[in-house]
This record gives structure tokens, C-alpha cells and sequence, in this order.
């Protein structure tokens, strides 16, 4: 059926407050009509317009599994038949529910016990924070409450996760961040490090740092640290060498829980199942969202590892019910998805797809970009990777934004057919594709990429910017 596309625009325009738009510009129709997407396969969307695009950043970091898959859609619409909703409050359960549970703890890095449930990754992490504050006034330390975050860390943007997420436009005019929550420094050598100082060094010096925060805030103050295996929306950033390493050891010396923050890196797309796992990491604690389902319905979730849930556990006589869910909580449509979803990732070995095409990936996106006169770093992962482009490499000074040469670049390909992030806090293209694709759609995704680089800086030479 072809929808009438004036109409559908016209209603968005009159009545959808859309995130991350200039909401003026879209008003005025400044920034034209919205994207209508129809229908998805594969790596692939198709627009109302019939226009198709690769999605090099699978939806939001989150089609792990791809568009079109019908066994998930039908394991969605089982379950819709035969119990379309039942909460999960007071003991109540679903076969999926259960299921999905004992799955994820199994499979999760590290000691885990039991899965709360929420509908996104920003929930989730609030539900840590009550985690981390519970947990510590069970124990008789009613003070150990801050949580530490990193500069340029993503984990959300309601209240709690949004003081979480270390980059200031999302506390801008929002009243954020709050008091419990403190942020230590950015995990990036390329930008971070002092002259000559190694990865190694340079991961030590944010260890001793986040040790002296801990320190002037108190031990007794400090009861959570929160961090991504890998940044995302902070630019795709893995980690330095040794940094998780020496990080580690200060959390343990102060007691303080270790919260893994993998929305983005779960269920495979560094090349490992979870990220904990690809860098040594021990949580506490573990966020999942986006690859749980790949986004077919929402659904996230907080795992709590056996020292924390022992401590609810022993504490309950004196308090009573464990008094937090939402709703939605372990919602039988949302675990029957995961549950599809999961078989997908483990019948297919999508962690090793995204470790095998990962490597040609990354090998790729150096021999395109790296020795660009505006490419500064090539980074990445997995199925996830970053280029930063600079004014000047030599001395690594970036573009004035008022060039917006990120943005012009991202544009530059999506009128080429691919979708690729242009992210915060620099000049930074950024990539996650689906975790199914292939070593020839590569072959595409850096094509168009190169051409829409070389493209701009075309149009920078034009303009008279020194290249």
C-alpha cells in the first residue's frame, strides 16, 4: 500500500516533536520534510520517496541482526496471539520471560544472579543508580552514593543517565547534570595524552586521576563508576592499552561497583559477545539494551551480579518488597523478541562475523583514510569504527566549527546512499553497521565513504581552506 506522502509529512510537521532536531529550522521547513522509512533488509532501508540507503549505523547502533528478519517478526506475533501482555510484579511470569533470564545470566561476563528489566538503555541505567544507592543502604553506608562517569561518556539522556552522559549539550538548559554524579577524564590517548606519553602511561595517569577524585570526594562518598566498554556517541573510542586494566584495581581499592554500560557493545559488535569480555572487564553491574532485541521491540535491562543481589536478598526482611518496575517491565512481547533475536546471534556466530568482517573493516577504513591530509585518527572495533578529520594533522588542531566539516561530510554520503553518523564533540564520521554484514558491503561502505571524504575536501580546497 503507498501512502500519500504530503499527507504523512504534513501530520509530522503539525504534530511530532522529534529528538535532536532543530525544532525552528523543522517547523519553518528549513530542513525540508521528514525521512519517511518504509521497509528494511538486510543492511538496507528504503524511503517513501523509493530512495535506498545502506545503514552504516544500524538505526541507532541497534539492528544487530538486520531488517526483514521474519522469524523474529513471528516470534513477536506468537507471542502477541497467545499473551499479548501480563507484568512481571508480585512473582508473575511469562515461559519467555524465564527463558530470556536465565539465557542472559548465563551468558553474561562475570558473576551474575538476576535481570531487571526496563524499555531502554537510558531506564536501565536509572535503575543502576537505585541499584548502587539501594545496595549501599542495605549494607549500613548511607552516605556511599556518588557515581562517577567519564567525560564524553554516553549512558542515556533521562534524569539520572543524563547527568551520566559526560557531554554538556545534553545537560544544556536540562538542569543536568546532578550532584550524585561526578565525571573523571576521557579514556582518549589521540586528544588526552601528554607529549610522549604512551598508551600505557596515558592509562595510568586517568587510573591515578579517577583515584584522586575518589579520594577528595571520600571513599565513603563514592558508591558507583559507570563506564562503556568502548565510547560510542563520545566518538567511538576504544579504550587506550591498560586502561581498563588500571582502572580495575582503584574500584576495588575503594569499593566501589563497577556499572559495564553495554547498550551499544553487547551481544557482539566489538567481535566478542560483550565488551566486558573483549577488554578483562569484571562488572558489578551490566546495562543491556539495543542488541537484545535489535531494536525489533523495546527492551532493556540491568544485570545484577551475585555480590549486589546477595545484599537484597539478605536485606529484604528488614525492608520489605524490592520496590521499583515500571509497567513494561519483562514485557512477554519484548522476551520473545530477545529470545529470536539471541538464537539469530548465536546460530549465525554473529560476534564472529563482527570479529572477521570487523578486521577487513578496520584494515579497510586505515588503507582509505588514514593518510588523508584531513583524516587526524582511524579508529575502531569490530563492526564499529570512527574517522576524525583535523585542520591539521601535524599539530593536531581542528576545523573551526563553523565549518561543520563532520556534518558536510555525513551529509556528502547520505547523498550518496549511505548512512553514517556524524558525532559530537569534533569532526568524527562515524559506523556501526548491522552485525551481518558482509566483506563485499564493506567494499560499499567504504567506497561511498571515500567518495563523500574526497568530495568535501574538494569543496574545502574551493573555499580556500588550506588542506
Amino acid at each position: 500500500m503507498r501512502i500519500n506522502i504530503k499527507d504523512i509529512s504534513e501530520k509530522d510537521h503539525n504534530s511530532v516533536l522529534h529528538p535532536f532536531t532543530q525544532l525552528k529550522d523543522f517547523a519553518s521547513g528549513k530542513l525540508g520534510d521528514p525521512t519517511i522509512v518504509e521497509t528494511g533488509k538486510g543492511i538496507r532501508i528504503q524511503d517513501a520517496h523509493g530512495n535506498e540507503f545502506i545503514d552504516g549505523f544500524a538505526g541507532l547502533y541497534c539492528v544487530n541482526v538486520g531488517y526483514g528478519r521474519t522469524e523474529v517478526a513471528e516470534a513477536i506475533s506468537r507471542q502477541a496471539y497467545r499473551l499479548a501482555y501480563y507484568h512481571s510484579y508480585a512473582a508473575h511470569t511469562t515461559d519467555e520471560l524465564a527463558i530470556l533470564s536465565d539465557r542472559l545470566v548465563k551468558m553474561a561476563p562475570g558473576r551474575m544472579s538476576k535481570v531487571f528489566y526496563g524499555m531502554s538503555g537510558s531506564d536501565a541505567n536509572e535503575t543502576q543508580a537505585k541499584l548502587v544507592w539501594y545496595y549501599n543502604n542495605l549494607r549500613g553506608k548511607p552516605t556511599k552514593k556518588k557515581i562517577i562517569s567519564r567525560e564524553r561518556g554516553y549512558h542515556g539522556c533521562s534524569v539520572i543517565s543524563g547527568s551520566m552522559t559526560g557531554m554538556s549539550f545534553y545537560h544544556d538548559h536540562m538542569d543536568l547534570p546532578l550532584p550524585q554524579i561526578e565525571h573523571t577524564g576521557v579514556p582518549h590517548h589521540y586528544w588526552g595524552a601528554n607529549p610522549g606519553e604512551t598508551e600505557r602511561e596515558f592509562s595510568a595517569r586517568r587510573a591515578e586521576e579517577l583515584d584522586q577524585l575518589i579520594q577528595r570526594l571520600g571513599p565513603d562518598n563514592v558508591g558507583g563508576f559507570i563506564g562503556e566498554p568502548v565510547l560510542g556517541t563520545g566518538g567511538i573510542t576504544p579504550p587506550p592499552q591498560g586502561y581498563w586494566e588500571a582502572i580495575q584495581p582503584v574500584l576495588k581499592k575503594h569499593d566501589v561497583l563497577l556499572i559495564a554500560d553495554e547498550v551499544i557493545t553487547g551481544f557482539g559488535r566489538t567481535g566478542s559477545m560483550f565488551g566486558s569480555q573483549h577488554y578483562g572487564i569484571e562488572p558489578d553491574l551490566i546495562t543491556i539494551a539495543k542488541g537484545l532485541t535489535s531494536a525489533y521491540f523495546p527492551l532493556s535491562a540491568a544485570i545484577v551480579g551475585e555480590k549486589v543481589y546477595q545484599v537484597l536478598e539478605d536485606g529484604a526482611d528488614k525492608v520489605g518488597a524490592f520496590s521499583h518496575g515500571y509497567t513494561y517491565s519483562g514485557h512477554p512481547i519484548g522476551a520473545a523478541a530477545a529470545n529470536a533475536v539471541l538464537d539469530i546471534v548465536e546460530k549465525e556466530d554473529l560476534p564472529g562475523n563482527a570479529r572477521d568482517v570487523g578486521a577487513y573493516f578496520q584494515a579497510q577504513l586505515k588503507e582509505k583514510f588514514a593518510q588523508l591530509p584531513i583524516v587526524g585518527e582511524v579508529r575502531g572495533v569490530g563492526l564499529m569504527g570512527a574517522i576524525e578529520f583535523v585542520a591539521d594533522r601535524d599539530n593536531r588542531k581542528r576545523f573551526d566549527p563553523a565549518l561543520k566539516v563532520g556534518a558536510r561530510i555525513s551529509k556528502a554520503a547520505r547523498e550518496r546512499g549511505l548512512i553514517a553518523r556524524a558525532m559530537p564533540h569534533g569532526d568524527i564520521l562515524g559506523f556501526a553497521p548491522p552485525l551481518v554484514t558482509t566483506k563485499a558491503e564493506v567494499d560499499e561502505i567504504v567506497g561511498i565513504a571515500e567518495k563523500a571524504v574526497r568530495g568535501v575536501i574538494d569543496d574545502l580546497v574551493l573555499e580556500g581552506q588550506k588542506i
